[in-house]
């Protein structure tokens, strides 16, 4: 990355391009880069006529909007720091956030009105409210002059564990991310990208920048709804996209998908949480194009892996070249990646031997905002700890087991949920399925499960219970399997484990 203000010069320079390059599709409505580019620049000007000024945070509560994404450019035009917010968070939840990145400016939508109004005259500090819907004044401002290392955006985690921190990512993290992203997916200008994923999450935020710098095309969708979804894919030529699995699992089951085509998709990514080999077996029948799963995390600009295989291994066996295809995958980009023990030693590549994944690179948050106790415990030794436990394969693919807060320890012996769970989704009536622990007397922690079954089929929980036992060892059976309508997901879409152990702790 070069220029003087920092992730504005990626729109810069595609707007600059020769041609009436389209930019934005938004319903009916196309913008070029050159339009794009302009109402970007109105925009920064009309928040500094407000007096922002450089360093301050700037809000967004809105759906995946042309506002949405000219925001992020916008922020970085006016050298300020961009903090989308997770509408799914309740009122007590954004008065947090607002508080704690001492927000100035807040742009949301008028759907939120509600909201924001209770929101307002609590949230000190915030001076202005503008509504996305609304157009930018005109004018235009030179844009502020930025350092590489300068905070760009302040992401809020979605608060699973407990209290939201802001994770800080710079302007060279986030253009680094893109310029890999360029390289590993063989972006060019004529993709597609479908903005379906939320926005204020890294899952679908990290491709304004990626699309922007081969001057592709974003393809705006408020929400993402399966049927919605497949239709705007149809019709716009999505070539490209990412879904966590639970949207991609919607996708694929909707009946609107048997009868689409998906002649225009070349590559599909999932991210956000593991997905289970018989979710990847569905997607590459119902979708027809190559699939790869990602592994990130917010404070890593999010890619830390790609599952998109090396030639040599592409022509491995049809079952072999699934079981690897459902991988978390190799390191992404250049960035520096282990799985090491307890003591920092790195495993041995026999993909049974558990450590926990830590990382380096350009791509890594500098920290938390105004949380320096939080940032010395995750950033040791100028390595990222993810919390992330994993394998690591002979062929260096690597993959994730659990999550270290989510691994249940039952009688002695490590249960890794992921792999109950992708036991459980290979039985043909369940579509979703959550493993938590609990706490026992007996065993200090029991296996949990909590199952959503597809539309008109049935099973008990007996009948799910043998089912596991049949697949993997007896330790690792739920106890318990509990039938719900629909799992509590987080504003990005993951499951929200947290939620589901916290409402069945024992009083």
């Amino acid at each position: 990355m070069s220029g003087p203000a920092g992730l504005w010069t990626i729109l810069a320079r595609a707007a600059a391009q020769p041609g009436a390059r389209p930019a934005v599709i938004e319903g009916e409505r196309t913008r070029s880069y050159a339009e794009l580019a302009a109402r970007v620049s109105a925009r920064a000007a009309e928040w500094r006529a407000r007096g922002l000024v450089p360093g301050e945070r700037v809000a967004i509560l809105d759906w995946n909007t042309g506002t949405f994404l000219e925001s992020y450019f916008a922020a970085a035009h006016a050298g300020a720091i961009l903090c989308p917010l997770n509408h799914r968070l309740a009122v007590p939840e954004l008065l947090e956030i607002l508080r704690d990145a001492e927000v100035r400016l807040l742009i949301a939508a008028r759907g939120f009105g509600e909201p924001v109004a209770e929101l307002r005259p609590r949230a000190e500090g915030l001076r202005h409210v503008l509504w996305s819907e609304d157009e930018p004044a005109p004018g235009s401002a030179p844009p502020v002059p930025v350092a590489p290392d300068d905070p760009a955006q302040l992401y809020y985690t979605s608060g699973t564990t407990g209290r939201s921190k802001g994770v800080v990512l710079t302007h060279r993290n986030v253009a680094t991310h893109a310029e890999w992203a360029v390289r590993e997916l063989a972006l060019s200008a004529t993709d597609r990208w479908g903005h379906f994923a939320p926005m204020f999450h890294l899952a679908d935020a990290w491709a304004t920048f990626a699309l922007t710098l081969v001057g592709g095309l974003h393809v705006m969708q408020p929400r993402f709804e399966a049927e919605q979804t497949i239709a705007t894919i149809e019709r716009e030529r999505v070539t490209l996209t990412n879904l966590v699995p639970t949207m991609l699992k919607r996708l694929v089951e909707s009946p609107a998908a048997r009868r689409a085509r998906f002649a225009s998709l070349r590559l599909v990514l999932s991210g956000g949480a593991p997905i289970a080999p018989a979710l990847v077996r569905q997607v590459l029948d119902v979708l027809g194009c190559e699939y790869a799963q990602t592994y990130g995390m917010t404070e890593t600009s999010p890619y830390l892996t790609l599952g998109l295989l090396p030639e040599a291994l592409r022509r491995l066996p049809p079952e072999e070249l699934l079981r690897l295809r459902a991988r978390t995958g190799r390191p992404f980009g250049e960035i520096q990646l282990e799985v090491v023990d307890a003591a920092d030693r790195p495993v041995p590549a026999d993909d049974r031997t558990v450590g926990e994944i830590r990382v380096r690179g350009p791509t890594v948050t500098p920290g938390y905002w105004n949380r320096p106790e939080e940032t010395a415990h995750a950033l040791r030794g100028g390595w990222l700890y993810t919390g992330d436990l994993a394998v690591l394969d002979a062929h260096g693919l690597v993959n994730i087991v659990d999550r270290r807060k989510d691994m249940i320890l039952s009688g002695g012996e490590n249960v890794y949920s992921t792999e109950v769970e992708h036991a459980l989704h290979e039985h043909p009536a369940v579509l979703e399925a959550a493993v938590f622990g609990l706490p026992d007397e007996l065993y200090g922690e029991s296996v949990n499960a909590a199952v959503v079954l597809r539309s008109g089929c049935t099973a008990s929980a007996a009948e799910l219970v043998a089912f596991c036992r049949a697949h993997i060892a007896g330790y690792k059976v739920p106890r318990t399997v509990e039938f719900l309508a629909e799992l509590p997901k987080t504003g990005s879409g993951k499951i929200s484990k947290h939620l589901l152990r916290s409402t069945r702790m024992p009083s």
